[in-house]
């Protein structure tokens, strides 16, 4: 049985129908990405799944006791807490677990003779419960995936009323992961992760037995993570098996036939129409009546839909010299914090005429940073930044904040070069903004409109230097490939920071790679890039450290031989001492790959310092093991 069935679903929002006669089966293990245009009912469809918007027509079948994990674009924040408690929230079972335990061995302590094989019982009963549910290891398991997440000590401590959507995304996701849901249903999760975050997931992703239903635009994500591709556009879905890859080959074919058919119909209902208004009252009425009552059963070929993208066209870009901008002896950081904070130390580094390069980095690595400071948004702390001769600079701003809130989309683009009405008008329907929509407030736009009407608002300007920062995020993917053509055809230079991997692949023809504190030049495309860490990571380490084999907590039977025993600690103790075990057994292994990492990087230094906290944690482990073991 599927996890989820429904059938003849329809969702409309007033008068406005956002799909109808929708049929569908979720399997366990299933791995599918939904993919469409913006405001085709992607998100709305996943609501229906996960019982938060009711449908206004079909049925919808649930398995019995499905737990559904859900992660929306705009998670929304809690009453009170922090980030650190909505995670911990996945957690609810065993922290109840945990304080049954305390009441528990608390009972087993004071039990009579009569009573203590009744409360043995009962602390066995939860303390394996508890186990089972990796009572020992969740909270290394949070630490773990918050950390990979982007979030640290201090983004966990945050009000969830305080923190960006995008940290509130990332705790949900968290969250979500940490909850072991049979079906998890993500909508954009890719969308506030950096790279080495999105392959995390995707890695994760591919351990896990939960099925898995993925809104994304994310086209180098779907390629590695889905097996089958949902289509949703125009109030329909098409199914197809298979990768992304796959999906775009099927879907091509799909079309082309359609098309074929659409044409043929049409030219054979038309001469049946001009046959029957020919012979509809004259000797041949029967046979003309025949043929409109076939007319009339005749299922209808749809006509295949036009992907709605944004269309640009050519970008010009007058002639600069021929570095556009270098930097010289460059220091990156906050020149206003007491002591200063040193972001980034760069070597001297040059853009040339018509080259196109990447920034690409970890979350808070400092790559948007460096771009205000390149720009002089940002004082730098040290060294300078020169640009070329004759060179106008296009910046798109990952935040969207400089957009005028309180003007009209047609009144923001006027403000950024005076042109006739109706031309503005014909400029904006480039971006998708249709009739009345040109009116509409700036401040009401949705994430994606106000990305495109910041991409218009670029683009008029005619620049022969883009940077952008984050261009593609709300993009649908027909608007991110017609702005891939635009960059491939364009004759400016470009720096662009992005974490679509699709997207810098295609475009990028060199990178700067963020990281320990400085930037440095790959001269290449993503995928050698890719390649060259691969063949870094599988270098033998210059040391090899020892690994005495360990047992895992959940292996060594407290309550049991602490029952058997009566020099042993109490139950509670016990349990507590089995913790510390498992946190000094993760800790160990963490040194271990930090320690493999920094052979592999030749440095010295921390080889030398994470030798000696691997030796440091063994030797603790290896006392508290003692300890137990009586």
């Amino acid at each position: 049985m599927p996890l989820v069935s429904a059938s003849d679903l329809s969702v409309s929002y007033g008068a406005d129908l956002i799909f109808e006669n929708l049929n569908l089966d979720i399997h366990e293990n299933a791995r599918i990405g939904i993919v469409g245009p913006n405001g085709g009912g992607k998100t709305s469809l996943l609501r229906v799944i996960v019982k938060e918007l009711e449908p206004d027509a079909g049925r919808v079948q649930w398995s019995r006791g499905l737990q559904v994990g859900y992660v929306s674009q705009t998670p929304t924040p809690s009453d009170g807490g922090t980030l650190n408690d909505e995670i911990t929230a996945a957690f609810h079972r065993l922290l109840s677990l945990e304080q049954d335990l305390e009441v528990s061995a608390l009972e087993l302590e004071g039990a009579g003779n009569g009573q203590q094989p009744e409360a043995e019982e009962r602390y066995a009963s939860q303390l394996k419960e508890y186990e089972a549910l990796g009572g020992y290891t969740y909270q290394n398991d949070m630490e773990r995936m918050a950390d990979a997440l982007g979030l640290g000590s201090e983004v966990l401590d945050t009000q969830s009323s305080w923190a960006s959507g995008g940290e509130r995304t990332r705790a949900a996701l968290a969250r979500a992961l940490l909850s072991r849901p049979d079906l998890l249903v993500l909508d954009e999760p890719t969308n506030h992760l950096d790279l080495n975050g999105v392959a995390w997931l995707e890695g994760f992703l591919d351990k896990i037995s939960s099925a898995v239903v993925v809104v994304s635009h994310d086209r180098y994500f779907l390629e590695r993570m889905v097996n089958q591709v949902w289509e949703l556009d125009h109030g329909r879905l098409e199914t197809y098996p298979g990768k992304y890859s796959a999906y775009r080959e099927m879907r091509e074919e799909r079309v082309r036939r359609q098309r074929v058919e659409y044409r043929q119909q049409q030219e054979y209902i038309a001469k049946e129409e001009a046959f029957i208004r020919r012979y509809r009252a004259g000797q041949r009425a029967m046979q003309a009546r025949g043929r409109e009552t076939r007319l009339q059963r005749l299922e209808r070929v749809h006509r295949p839909e036009q992907d709605t993208a944004i269309s640009i066209g050519g970008l010009s870009a007058s002639r600069t010299g021929q570095v556009v901008l270098s930097t010289h002896g460059l220091e990156v950081g906050f020149i206003e914090d007491e002591p200063q904070t040193r972001l980034l130390s760069l070597p001297d580094l040059k853009l040339e005429r018509g080259s196109r390069t990447a920034l690409i980095g970890d979350n808070g690595a400092g790559k948007t940073t460096l771009i205000k400071t390149i720009l002089g948004l940002t004082p730098p702390l040290g060294g300078s930044v020169e640009l070329g001769h004759n060179v106008t600079v296009g910046y798109y701003r990952q935040g969207l904040e400089d957009l005028p809130d309180d003007s009209t989309v047609l009144d923001a683009l006027l403000d950024v070069k005076n042109m006739a009405f109706e031309k503005a008008r014909s400029y904006l329907a480039r971006f998708l903004f249709q009739g009345e929509e040109v009116f509409k407030q700036v401040g009401s736009c949705s994430g994606g409109e106000r990305s495109r009407l910041a991409l218009a608002c670029l683009m008029i300007t005619e620049p022969n230097l883009l940077i952008l920062d984050e261009p593609t995020t709300h993009f649908d993917i027909p608007s991110r490939e017609a702005l891939e053509q635009v960059l491939l055809g364009y004759d400016g230079t470009i720096l662009l920071v992005s974490h679509d991997r699709h997207f810098v692949s295609l475009v990028a023809e060199a990178l700067w790679v963020v990281g320990h504190g400085t930037v440095t030049l790959f001269r290449g495309k993503f995928a050698e890039w890719v390649e060259s860490q691969s063949e870094a990571a599988n270098q033998p380490s210059r040391r090899e450290p020892s690994r005495p084999p360990r047992r895992a907590a959940s292996d060594l039977e407290p309550y049991k031989n602490s029952a058997k025993n009566p020099s042993r600690p109490n139950p509670m103790r016990e349990e507590l001492m089995l913790q510390a075990i498992a946190k000094l057994e993760s800790r160990m292994a963490e040194v271990e790959g930090q320690l493999e990492a920094a052979s592999q990087e030749q440095d010295l230094e921390a080889v030398g310092r994470l030798g000696k906290e691997y030796d440091e944690t063994q030797a603790e482990l290896e006392q508290k093991l003692k300890e137990w073991g009586g």
